[in-house]
């Protein structure tokens, strides 16, 4: 990483991400926190959830845990230096609990406590340590891949003429943003969803490897096969390392946003105010593509992202070290590759010969 090993622990530590990475970790490499842990974030969790018990008879009696408790045997940890796949397996996890249409889980409220979060500062510490989390901030790699979520013979071409998808989001913004006041609720309260992405969805979006593009996306549902596209891409891009970048970015190029994203936004911050995000019309005038780092995405994804004394914004739909890509600078440079989970398996297989067994 560029920065310091202390300003990575805190940056780390500033996302809810990142607090739920080193959670995730903690739960991995010492499993005896499952319980407490499982415990807290029930108690932690929205209102609409409820604690499903599957057995026979009346449940064990289990000790009342507390935070502190649970931060204790956080700092107690022995922690190993992260293996990729340790490491791995908790972004996954991270990733896969993002959300912006309802308020945090309760693993990511129980990682806001004063104790807890104390006590993850060792456990950032060793993952910001680790070979692995050592190109988190790296910039965009012209090699990239884009993954479309069927199989090969229904997978389609890649998006293409980025003007014209950019013009299409422009116009669907402000018809969104006018129709919205008619058809959302007044109270910011009042449980209402509508459009809560902070990008073009239409537009290409690539990753940096293969095993990114499969498995660390949000809000996961689980899918069967993919074919994963190889893609080169140069020109001018904007690197997004923190929530300062993103900051700037909306502060250079501001579209309002705040009609059509109040309710949804209000649940996961917190805040009832204006919103913006960048235009990516005008960004799309002096950048090529925008590259969300891993480190970017950990401290800033699901977050309160204070702008200036009038307006925040939020990173919502995106993913660690994807890259968006506003002209058409990208190409798909060799053969689609195809991967399935086959017979409910959680591990991808490619789908070529002799390549069986081969892990992203």
């Amino acid at each position: 990483m560029t920065n310091s090993s202390e300003d990575a622990v805190s940056c780390l530590l500033a996302g809810p991400r990142g607090r739920r990475l080193c959670l995730q970790y903690a739960l991995n490499v010492s499993p005896s926190i499952g319980t407490p842990l499982f415990q807290l974030s029930h108690r932690a969790a929205p209102q609409s959830s409820a604690l499903l018990i599957i057995g026979d008879g009346e449940p064990a009696e289990e000790p009342d845990y507390t935070l502190e408790h649970l931060a204790e045997l956080i700092t107690s940890i022995a922690v190993p230096p992260p293996s990729g796949e340790t490491l791995h397996a908790a972004l996954r996890d991270s990733v896969d609990a993002a959300r912006y249409w309802q308020e945090p889980d309760g693993a990511d409220v129980v990682a806001t406590h004063p104790a807890v979060l104390a006590s993850l500062a060792g456990i950032a510490r060793a993952i910001v340590a680790s070979p692995v989390a050592a190109s988190w901030d790296s910039p965009s790699d012209p090699q990239q891949w884009a993954v479309d979520w069927r199989a090969a013979a229904d997978a389609g071409p890649l998006p293409t003429n980025a003007a014209r998808l950019l013009t299409d989001w422009d116009r669907d913004r402000r018809e969104d943003e006018k129709r919205a006041p008619r058809e959302s609720p007044r109270d910011v309260q009042t449980i209402f969803t509508g459009t809560w992405w902070s990008l073009p969805m239409s537009l290409l979006q690539t990753r940096g490897s293969v095993r990114a593009a499969l498995e660390l996306y949000e809000d996961s549902f689980g899918p069967e096969a993919a074919t994963v596209i190889p893609v080169r891409g140069t020109g001018r891009i904007c690197e997004i390392r923190s929530a300062e970048d993103w900051a700037r970015l909306c502060l250079r190029y501001p579209v309002e946003v705040t009609a059509s994203r109040r309710h949804d936004w209000y649940r996961v911050t917190g805040r009832d105010g204006r919103w913006i995000i960048p235009d990516w019309t005008r960004v799309a005038a002096d950048w090529d593509a925008v590259h969300l780092t891993v480190l970017g995405y950990l401290s800033a994804a699901t977050r309160l992202i204070p702008v200036d004394d009038e307006y925040a914004s939020v990173i919502g739909g995106w993913a660690p070290d994807s890259t968006v890509w506003l002209t058409d600078s990208a190409r798909e440079s060799a053969p689609r590759q195809h991967w399935a989970r086959p017979d409910g398996r959680s591990e991808w297989i490619r789908q070529e010969p002799g390549a069986d067994g081969i892990r992203p």
